[in-house]
């Protein structure tokens, strides 16, 4: 009679703990193959808190990308205006992506430029004002809190051929793919967020190509297509809104070759300042600065001012 009171209480016992616990945690515990509900995020066990397995977590996005279509107008027209003048029209598309990765330690930011420009000059014709294509890639491995052992690559050409419009006939200058530059390394960055990077590259491989039209120049040897140079490189980022609805991004690249007279130092600095009018609408001004002694003695610059048409759309 004992042992039978005893199974009854042992039995009662058991069913009182199979219905009472969560089906999760007896799934878990293998007791019983019971189905979990899924409208149930978790449940309250002997004051503890029990998730649902059924339920996934939404993983963190891994890549993010961002991309920008600008189109820059400005016009001048003259009717009878006697401190004389040119009617002008002139419109500069630019296109630009970025894709980020990153994943635990890892890091990896990606960059494309494109850009075009035309102006119409009134007695003088149509003439190019921008004309470029950028690659930037920069892999980064955590090291500390703000410093990444890097790798980085960069390549930038050109679209079409430039013109010195001082020669008469007007001399070509370069072309498609001359030059085009093709720089990578290791190096160390230091990265205190997507808008503030810094990266040194002590031991930099730097590719230049030209067409057999343009042999000889841009650092190219006579009878050559390419030349190789090894150097140091110093790429900087920052970007920030200075006040509302004004932002200014500034971009540079110093490279100095150790092959070939190091003390000429080429630096790359692009100066961009955005005011925004509306959600499409805003001013553009863009300074871009080069100094090249293998493209020309002079400092290299160009400035764009004007009215934008913009389009910003994120994929997450």
């Amino acid at each position: 009679m004992k042992k039978l009171i005893l199974i009854l209480f042992l039995g009662y016992s058991f069913t009182f703990f199979s219905q009472e616990k969560p089906k999760e945690v007896i799934k878990t515990l293998g007791l019983v193959n019971i189905p979990l509900d899924k409208n149930f995020a978790s449940v309250v066990f002997n004051n503890t808190i029990y998730p649902n397995p059924l339920i996934k977590k939404n993983p963190p996005k891994k890549w993010s990308v961002t991309g920008k279509y600008s189109f820059l107008f400005n016009q001048s027209s003259f009717s009878n205006w006697t401190a004389g003048g040119n009617n002008t029209v002139a419109g500069n598309m630019t296109l630009g992506y970025d894709f980020n990765y990153k994943k635990e330690k890892w890091n990896w930011d990606n960059k494309v430029i494109s850009a075009y420009g035309l102006s119409y000059i009134d007695g003088q014709g149509i003439r190019k004002t921008d004309d470029r294509f950028e690659f930037n890639s920069l892999l980064g491995l955590k090291s500390s809190k703000l410093w990444f052992f890097s790798f980085f690559s960069n390549f930038k050409t050109q679209y079409t051929r430039g013109y010195d419009y001082k020669k008469e006939p007007k001399l070509a200058v370069s072309g498609f793919f001359s030059p085009a530059y093709w720089s990578f390394g290791p190096g160390m960055l230091w990265k205190r967020n997507d808008d503030a990077r810094i990266n040194i590259a002590p031991a930099t491989g730097r590719y230049t190509f030209v067409s057999d039209e343009f042999s000889g120049k841009y650092g190219v040897k006579e009878g050559k297509t390419v030349n190789f140079g090894l150097g140091f490189n110093l790429s900087a980022y920052y970007k920030k809104e200075v006040m509302k609805n004004i932002t200014i991004e500034n971009i540079l690249s110093v490279y100095s070759d150790y092959l070939n007279k190091p003390q000429n130092i080429d630096a790359d600095y692009q100066l961009n300042v955005f005011v925004k009018i509306n959600k499409y609408i805003s001013t553009n001004l863009g300074l871009h600065a080069i100094i090249d002694d293998d493209a020309s003695n002079k400092i290299q610059f160009r400035e764009v001012f004007g009215v934008g048409l913009n389009y910003v759309f994120h994929k997450t």
